[in-house]
């Protein structure tokens, strides 16, 4: 052997072996665990070759890069054959194989390993191993970086909506309209000259982020050139819609330390009263202390003929109400002359929580007018003396949408507490709990209902808003909407009646591993006639982590569980609930545009656990608890779901190093075409760069698709806007290809919805959103109100190039 290096070259080659052999044992010991449990056979055998691999580099054998090249070779094959041209699937599989085969190209291994022996030089020398690693680094970078193909689409005349109509440049209702379309048919903002948009103003609430999981999440209104927004809480603010200056502030003093984890604050209504004594414009919102509110939308003072001197309490009826176990969260809806709010209601506690209670109240006066109480369902009075409304029934915490002229209003319902386990479950709670239920806004009758979810035990409530649109059924026009679910299912009715108009069929869910003390739905409503974004069978495959030692951690993880699919029923093993409790999608919902037929909607993929946990260890666990033996974070704490059989224990799936562990993308946005209800195109939106292993950020822009709370915005011109995702930014695509043409970093995460406007002052266009963050989604927290532009002397047809 030629002994033609240094003693520094011979110290470094033997860490490297070390570091290899470790890496090489806890390969093969995790892979003998992972081949017991039925699971791939990869990494024994590839966890003894690194062990050799070390062993021969110790003793200065060049056969060491020789065999070590045929690990990276034997290694792409299966990561090939596994994942495909998946650039994110094969990243874990052979980006840390690839950058250690690098290591054999420096000069301290590269002299230590190019000795020779009698059978001449080695075949594959150091140096040409190095670049078989570079090569298989090119690899993953291309197919990880890949934008998706764009897709050409064909438009049809459509003159429903105009931006000359009267109201066209306001932003009137939480979803821009009563139908909640999240569509304005704005122009002046184009595919052409997006690229070029700039930020007009920005303005702060000064507002810290509060609450253990949420976050602000509001999308303001914009009527006669003034915007209002609420805070998380609850403080509402009107700003001049073209300075962002502050006309004024109401803060009704919310006590934030009895609110809720999930405390937030989604919007606030308009409504015209021209014949009310005082306020003849007003802002209606609700807090987290239970209060709705009515105040002056010239000046912010309280509307003294509603209610209580501009206040009525939420409370009333509801009996015992703990601190942060009820509030209202979306904005109210009005429609008719009726301000109509549902509440949130703590998860998962007792079967003695607060009603989930839906009620009417006048817009011009407060006056309660009727309430819509599942267990006394002709019953719309108040509760008399010593009463309360039914306690624990499904709440309707989510946006609702309305048709003023069928006078019905369209409420997302979700399931009865406790969440996940319902044995004991009232046959009126199993009705309507996970449902939209049409109710008449005169009297608060149920016109219909459609269940989502049969007896939910997943805590799949329903959160998105329903979004109303005309349907082209057979040549027919069939007035509509689409309910979006966290199943990842999009149910298509008949908003007359409620039958559906898209196929829906009641399929066989799993069963295995239920408990026999509660009742288990044998099918479920599956929309057959709409894609789905969360109905595939998570595999083994599927597991993801930043490198292969935590993706074997949850290949493992992965195989403990039981998973017969969606809707595999809670037990008291370990099971995998997907699409998660969060979603599928959540409450940012869906955009029609109707000019191009497009419905466009985002979704997120990942995974939960859940187990149930017998009564006496819950109780056990909760004892220690209270001692402050165990910290309310830490995922062996049960949730009580007292007075009955079982806590219930809940977790991500997640890796060692805190990334979940199916693969990415975790967020995407897809369009949907209505003229034949098939996928038009979809995408992974959200980057990397302020998130990564640990938490620590990686400050890596390479397009992932991240987790996403918010939704999207359409406009006639053909873009739709969306922030939403866990990382700090705004994106403008073009709707009939979804291509990227704009982006903007932001302070914080944009995780509520935006909107756009034109200024009846000056003509201008504005996008806004309000950057906020979210604490589930680990995004960054702030407190920014920021409106984009196009600059003075970009013409409306200018073409520019995307960012």
């Amino acid at each position: 052997m030629s002994l033609d290096y240094k003693l520094g070259d011979l110290v470094v080659t033997r860490f490297v072996a070390v570091v290899l052999a470790v890496f090489g044992l806890l390969l093969a010991a995790g892979g003998a665990k992972l081949a017991m449990l039925g699971g791939s056979l990869y990494y024994l055998p590839a966890g003894v070759l690194c062990i050799a691999v070390a062993v021969l580099m110790w003793v200065r054998r060049p056969l060491g890069a020789t065999l070590y090249g045929a690990f990276l070779l034997a290694t792409l094959v299966w990561a090939l054959w596994e994942a495909g041209a998946d650039g994110w699937a094969l990243a874990p599989r052979l980006i840390a194989p690839a950058v250690a085969g690098l290591m054999f190209g420096t000069p301290w291994l590269a002299r230590v390993l190019r000795g020779r022996d009698s059978a001449g030089n080695a075949w594959l020398r150091p140096e040409r191993m190095a670049l078989l690693s570079l090569g298989v680094l090119a690899l993953v970078a291309i197919w990880t970086s890949r934008e998706p193909p764009s897709v050409e689409r064909e438009l049809r005349a459509n003159t429903s909506s105009s931006s000359t109509d009267a109201a066209a440049g306001e932003w009137t209702d939480w979803g821009r309209t009563p139908a909640g379309d999240r569509h304005s048919p704005l122009e002046q903002i184009t595919p052409a000259n997006v690229g070029q948009l700039k930020t007009a103003w920005t303005y702060h609430t000064g507002v810290p982020q509060i609450g253990s999981h949420g976050g602000p999440e509001a999308t303001p209104l914009m009527i006669d050139n003034t915007l209002y927004l609420c805070t998380q809480n609850n403080i509402v603010i009107a700003l001049d819609a073209d300075s962002g200056k502050e006309r004024w502030r109401f803060d009704p003093q919310v006590d934030t330390s009895a609110a809720s984890g999930v405390a937030t604050c989604r919007g606030v209504a308009f409504y015209r009263a021209p014949q009310a004594a005082d306020c003849p414009e007003r802002i209606v919102s609700a807090t987290l202390s239970g209060l709705l509110i009515a105040v002056d939308a010239k000046s912010g003072k309280p509307c003294a003929t509603f209610g209580a001197q501009g206040f009525v309490d939420l409370k009333k009826g509801l009996g015992d109400v703990p601190n942060g176990f009820y509030y209202v969260s979306s904005a109210p809806t009005i429609v008719n002359g009726t301000v109509i709010v549902g509440g949130w209601v703590a998860d998962n506690q007792s079967t003695n929580e607060p009603s989930g209670v839906v009620r009417g109240y006048s817009a011009d006066t407060g006056a309660f007018v009727w309430a819509w109480d599942m267990g006394r369902p002709d019953d719309h009075s108040e509760p008399g003396p010593g009463q309360t409304y039914t306690r624990s029934t499904p709440n309707a915490w989510a946006p609702m949408s309305a048709d003023p002229a069928l006078g019905l209003v369209y409420v997302p319902t979700g399931n009865p507490t406790p969440d996940h386990w319902g044995g004991n479950r009232p046959d009126y709670s199993d009705k309507y709990g996970s449902s939209v239920v049409a109710i008449d806004v005169a009297t608060g009758d149920v016109r219909w209902s459609f269940q989502t979810t049969h007896h939910d035990l997943w805590d799949y409530d329903v959160p998105s808003q329903p979004t109303l649109f005309e349907a082209n059924v057979g040549g027919k026009i069939v007035p509509a909407l689409v309910q979006p679910t966290k199943r990842g299912e999009l149910f298509v009715l008949d908003r007359r009646t409620g039958t559906p108009v898209a196929e829906v069929k009641e399929l066989p869910v799993p069963q295995r591993g239920a408990v026999a003390d509660d009742r288990h739905a044998l099918t479920q409503p599956f929309s057959t006639g709409m894609p789905a974004f969360g109905r595939d069978l998570l595999t083994e495959r599927d597991m993801w982590g930043v490198t292969p030692l935590d993706q074997l951690w949850c290949r493992i993880e992965f195989k403990g569980l039981r998973n017969d699919g969606p809707l595999t029923p809670l037990g008291l093993d370990r099971s995998l609930i997907y699409p998660s409790i969060g979603g599928g999608m959540n409450w940012g919902g869906v955009s029609i545009d109707p000019q191009r037929d497009i419905m466009i909607t985002n979704s997120m993929y990942y995974a939960s656990i859940g187990q149930l946990l017998p009564r006496a260890e819950t109780d056990r666990r909760l004892a220690i608890l209270a001692k402050g033996g165990l910290s309310v974070t830490n995922f062996a704490i049960p949730l009580p779901m007292q007075n009955t059989p079982y806590g219930i224990l809940l977790s991500g799936l997640m890796s060692p190093l805190d990334a979940p562990c199916n693969k990415p993308p975790y967020g995407t946005l897809s369009a949907i075409d209505l003229r034949n209800n098939k996928l038009l195109w979809t995408r992974p939106v959200g980057s990397a760069r302020d998130t990564g292993p640990l938490g620590i950020d990686s400050h890596l822009p390479i397009p992932m698709g991240m987790p996403m709370f918010g939704g999207a915005i359409t406009t006639r011109s053909g873009l739709l806007f969306m922030g939403a995702t866990q990382d700090s930014t705004f994106r403008a695509f073009e709707t009939a290809s979804g291509r990227l043409l704009w982006s903007a970093r932001l302070p914080a995460g944009g995780n509520s919805n935006p909107m756009t406007y034109v200024s009846p002052k000056t003509g201008k266009q504005y996008v806004l959103i309000y950057a906020g963050g979210h604490v589930l989604l680990r995004s960054k927290p702030g407190d920014a109100v920021i409106a984009y532009a196009l600059p003075a002397n970009v013409p409306a047809a200018a073409t520019t190039k995307a960012n």
